[in-house]
This record gives C-alpha cells, sequence and structure tokens, in this order.
C-alpha cells in the first residue's frame, strides 16, 4: 500500500462568512514543499469571491488524469523503443449530471500531441496500442468513474 497526501490551508480573516460572502481561495502544499493557490472554480463560485487565477479542483483532476496517462505513455513507448522527444495534452473535462442526478465530472478528453525522434515513432496501430494501454495501467483514470477518451495523437 502506498499512500500520498496534500496539506490544504484556508483562513477566513476577517471576513463575514454567514452571508457567503468570503473568498474561496486557498493553497495546497505537497510533499516536496510546492505550494500551489487554489481556489473554487469561477464557474461555481463568481470573482471576488473565487480566485480565477488559482487552480480550482476540477482543473486539478483534469491534469491529474492528463499527467497520469503521459507518464504511463512515455514509460510504454520507451520500453516499445520509441523516442519521445515532446508530449502536449489539451485535456477537456466535462461536468454534467451523472446517472444518479448529481453534478460530476462525467468525460475527460486527452488530445495528445506527440513528437518522435526520426524514425522511432510508431505506426498508427501501435499508438493506438501505446494510448490503450497508458490508460489501462493509469492510477488516476482507474480511480474515477469519468469516462476518459484519448482522441488523436501524433
Amino acid at each position: 500500500m502506498q499512500q500520498f497526501e496534500a496539506q490544504l490551508a484556508w483562513q477566513r480573516g476577517t471576513q463575514p462568512f454567514l452571508d457567503k460572502r468570503y473568498s474561496r481561495a486557498h493553497s495546497w502544499t505537497f510533499d516536496g514543499g510546492l505550494r500551489v493557490p487554489a481556489s473554487s472554480s469561477p464557474l461555481s463560485v463568481a470573482p471576488p469571491m473565487s480566485d480565477p487565477a488559482a487552480v480550482d479542483p476540477e482543473e486539478a483532476l483534469v491534469a491529474a488524469v492528463s499527467s497520469c496517462h503521459m507518464l504511463f505513455f512515455l514509460s510504454l513507448a520507451a520500453r516499445a523503443g520509441h523516442v519521445v522527444d515532446d508530449y502536449r495534452d489539451h485535456a477537456l473535462g466535462t461536468m454534467s449530471k451523472n446517472a444518479d442526478g448529481k453534478m460530476a465530472m462525467t468525460r475527460i478528453v486527452l488530445r495528445p500531441a506527440i513528437g518522435f525522434a526520426d524514425g522511432t515513432g510508431p505506426d498508427a496501430a501501435q499508438l493506438d496500442a501505446l494510448h490503450h494501454a497508458a490508460h489501462a495501467q493509469c492510477y488516476i483514470a482507474n480511480s474515477i468513474k469519468a469516462d476518459v477518451f484519448i482522441e488523436g495523437s501524433a
């Protein structure tokens, strides 16, 4: 068993609270000491009560799925002899009501664009197989209920 932790900190300060006009800005601190400004999404709570420049939980979930997929893809590509020069993704998460009628992240689409060193790239079938294997091994994708799709590549 492995455990992972994050620390969260929020303070009301001098803001009123019961009128719900308090800042949702807070911070996440991770084991290496990185501190990330976080907030509710401005789509959920309008600024200035949210901080549009901060990372919101919904964005973080989409980024975690994208990052996990990439890390497994890179490992699998290296094992198969494909030299990856760069990997970019423009991931998109969709919130909508789930089967229980509750708001949830129901769909995440990954759109990786991958550059390979000359002569080392996989063919289309191999690339598809690498993405399927990376998705199957991704801890985060295995932990969520949202459908995750991989569109295009190379």
